[in-house]
């Protein structure tokens, strides 16, 4: 199962007032495994950006002004997420943002969910831990990722982290952080609650047959060091 965490950077909220993609990050994750294959690019948008925006990625004009225009990357974004399932945190912001580039350039996709499937991180969240903060600054402290290099947004990392939470998030039992909301709200650290995972899909990825070959082979090696069959193996030492 191929998944690709994504992230944009943008000019501002709402490609409807003309607001337009800055940078995309894309990390990939293979089999559950986060890989060293990714997609990262910094775009001219054409325009300026807006000061509620710098504050928040750092990303400005002067840094921009030779970059591609997402015209000029768009070919080489879509073949990478091309047939993946893509997870994104906040979905509707992001696909929004880039069906809008992909519509104004008139290309032959102008809906990336033509291509891609679509997993939203933050519906996962808010389900499995409604009531709580559930950025991702919130959820890299419930899950133990460490984000403490993330001192502006930026579309590789938060694709980096947001990877590293969304495997914890699908994988097990997460420590509950209690931030300061919930603390003032008369929980205590000793407070134990069960997550609501009913409605949750999660995947299965079943071994192949190289790796089941492989994984028998390891128990052979450990049947003849100890001279005796594991206790799951059925073959003899």
């Amino acid at each position: 199962m191929r998944e690709i965490v994504v992230d944009t950077e943008t000019t501002g909220l709402d490609p409807a007032d003309g607001h337009r993609i800055i940078e995309i990050g894309c990390v990939e994750i293979l089999d559950r495994r986060i890989t060293r294959n990714a997609f990262h690019t910094y775009i001219n948008p054409e325009r300026e950006v807006e000061a509620g925006a710098l504050e928040v990625h750092g990303i400005d004009n002067h840094f921009l002004r030779d970059k591609r225009r997402f015209a000029e990357v768009a070919g080489e974004f879509l073949e990478f997420v091309r047939g993946a399932e893509l997870v994104i945190h906040n979905a509707a912001f992001d696909v929004g943002f880039l069906n809008h580039e992909l519509q104004r350039m008139q290309n032959p996709v102008t809906d990336i969910t033509v291509v891609c499937t679509v997993r939203d991180t933050l519906e996962m969240a808010r389900h499995q831990h409604p009531g709580q903060k559930n950025n991702l600054d919130a959820l890299c402290k419930r899950y133990n990722v460490d984000n403490s290099g993330r001192e502006y947004h930026g579309a590789l990392l938060d694709a980096q982290l947001l990877a590293e939470v969304y495997l914890a998030m699908t994988g097990g039992q997460a420590a509950l952080v209690l931030d300061a909301a919930e603390a003032a709200a008369g929980r205590t650290g000793g407070d134990v609650r069960k997550l609501d995972r009913s409605g949750l899909t999660l995947k299965v990825q079943r071994a192949s047959d190289a790796e089941l070959a492989a994984h028998m082979e390891k128990l052979r090696e450990i049947a003849k060091a100890s001279g005796a069959p594991a206790q799951w193996s059925t073959e003899e030492p």
